[in-house]
């Protein structure tokens, strides 16, 4: 009889010892995982383009990503959408994205679309940018308004402030954004290239801001080499502001590189290009 009680307290020590270790593992009380744990799966990355963003995407963005992971033993996972997508108009111009993420700001989608909320929660990097058309500046009133989708410097400007404030809200979160698609010469003028060029500037100059969560890709750069227009030999045609493809194949690998820079914690010490 007393070996038979010594064997019973000696299985509910085992046991509790036992619910105890569960519990400080993250067990059924919904603990937080082990550091190795929480880490397997590793850094989530998305890529909210229209056209232009496609072929670059395509010159092989996610084959660079794979190859780095398979060399370096990281496991960094991205994936692009096409944003806005279905349910809004075929725009994603500094309005649009106002509209989106600040007009519309909280937990619901809006018009089909992901808000900021929902994409900072389920991704850890978020990368943005605008199609070609948002090079057709107008000239400034000088009256901006933020809630006014007239693509002029101006409006520009106050719309970039105001998603700079959102995205600060999620530091949690790394975005990149990409300095704008440029307009061939046959598809534009000399005075919205220039305003153009001046607005982008701007956003490296002034908006863009060390040591916070947003980072820039300038993809302007890469696409005019300094200038005012689409180089001819990058485009797709002569009034055609598409890249073709043999550039996205160039710069591709220069987008990957720009994430892993960000993800790796030189995102405001390396190139803006990746170069």
């Amino acid at each position: 009889m007393k070996r038979t009680t010594q064997h019973v307290m000696l299985i509910a020590l085992i046991s509790a010892v036992l619910s105890w270790a569960l519990l400080g593992c993250g067990g059924s009380d919904g603990g937080t995982l082990p550091e190795e744990e929480a880490g397997e799966e590793g850094v989530g990355i998305i890529f909210l383009h229209h056209s232009t963003g496609g072929v670059i995407w395509e010159g092989g963005v996610a084959s660079w990503i794979d190859d780095y992971n398979v060399t370096q033993g990281t496991e960094y996972r991205v994936e692009e959408r096409a944003y806005p997508g279905d349910g809004y108009p075929w725009q994603n111009y500094p309005y649009d994205y106002w509209n989106l993420w600040v007009e519309h700001a909280g937990d619901r989608r809006y018009k089909k679309q992901d808000t900021l909320e929902i994409l900072s929660r389920d991704f850890d990097v978020v990368v943005w940018k605008h199609c070609f058309p948002v090079s057709g500046v107008q000239p400034d009133t000088g009256s901006p308004d933020v809630s006014s989708d007239t693509k002029s410097v101006e409006n520009y400007r106050v719309q970039y402030e105001a998603l700079k404030a959102k995205m600060h809200e999620f530091p949690d979160t790394q975005f990149i954004v990409w300095t704008g698609a440029a307009l061939v010469a046959g598809a534009t003028d000399e005075g919205q290239a220039q305003r153009a060029q001046a607005f982008f500037e701007w956003v490296k100059g002034t908006w863009d801001e060390p040591g916070d969560n947003i980072y820039l890709w300038d993809f302007w750069q890469l696409e005019t080499e300094g200038g005012l227009y689409l180089l001819d030999e990058y485009a797709a045609g002569p009034t055609d502001s598409h890249p073709n493809g043999d550039f996205a194949q160039r710069v591709a690998p220069l987008f990957a590189q720009r994430i892993v820079d960000v993800i790796e914690g030189r995102g405001d010490a390396g190139s803006l290009t990746g170069e």
